[in-house]
């Protein structure tokens, strides 16, 4: 990360966990940051979910800075370990991994349209004890015509290791041009369990039933209830960056992934 001569201005952001607080104060203590609206690369000190929120804030202000993020939380996926020693450094030598975000266009069965931005997933999920039952199509045509299934949920590369994962889907490449489409709970087609779509495509889903049979679509931690319709694209005007030390990076966790037992 080039700066020139002039020294790098960091801000600092810090989740309300204790332990993110002590970081925050230890760090304080030691160097001086710039306002975050000014910084030229944000330190971020929390869980995964914390970062999620900052990056969303970045998305929302157009003001894509470098994130480097600490673990001070619970899982820590996306961020590397806490120390405070050389923060700086570590900060102008890291890695930097490009995000690109997905976009959610969801229509409720009244009619109301919302847009939301997405960096891991965006997911439908039945409301009630009856299970959804959804039209998939690519590109504007129908791929699968009726999934009866708890929900379904379309992951960025980033978001493939996360609730993906869980729901048996693919582990993707951080530079790879797919999003992983994955079934939840599929009842029939009974072994269909998802596809690999090029990032560029467009994939919709339809709500069959949908006043019997609700459906939410979330795109992270956002919730649309009662949609009628939803539409995913990965947003390629926009992205993010990550930055990770270089001894361990967001690509080598992920590969380390692929080859867990």
């Amino acid at each position: 990360m080039d700066n020139g001569n002039a020294p790098l201005k960091l801000g600092l952001l810090a989740s309300d966990a204790p332990e993110a607080r002590l970081a925050e104060a230890e760090l304080r203590a030691g160097m001086p940051f710039a306002p975050a609206d000014q910084a030229e690369a944000l330190v971020v000190l929390g869980g995964d979910g914390f970062l999620l929120s900052v990056l969303h804030r970045l998305l929302g202000a157009n003001r894509p800075v470098p994130v480097f993020g600490m673990n001070r939380g619970t899982v820590g996926f996306l961020m590397n370990h806490y120390t405070a020693e050389g923060l700086l450094d570590r900060v102008v030598n890291a890695r930097r991994f490009r995000l690109v975000p997905l976009t959610m266009e969801a229509e409720t069965i009244l009619g109301e349209r919302l847009l939301s931005p997405a960096i891991n997933e965006v997911s439908l999920l039945r409301e009630t004890r009856q299970a959804a039952k959804i039209e998939i199509s690519i590109d504007g045509k129908v791929r699968l015509p009726e999934l009866s299934c708890d929900g379904v949920l379309v992951a960025s590369p980033a978001g493939s290791t996360a609730y993906n994962l869980s729901a048996g889907g693919p582990i993707l490449p951080l530079d790879c041009d797919l999003v992983a489409l994955t079934a939840l709970s599929p009842f029939r087609p009974r072994r269909w369990k998802g596809a690999l779509v090029h990032n560029y495509s467009t994939v919709e889903f339809r709500v069959l039933d949908a006043e019997r049979r609700p459906v939410s679509a979330v795109a992270d931690q956002l919730e649309v209830r009662n949609v009628a319709s939803v539409r995913v694209q990965s947003d390629l005007s926009r992205h993010l960056e990550l930055l990770f030390d270089p001894d361990y990076a967001l690509d080598d966790r992920i590969f380390m992934e692929q080859f867990q037992c």
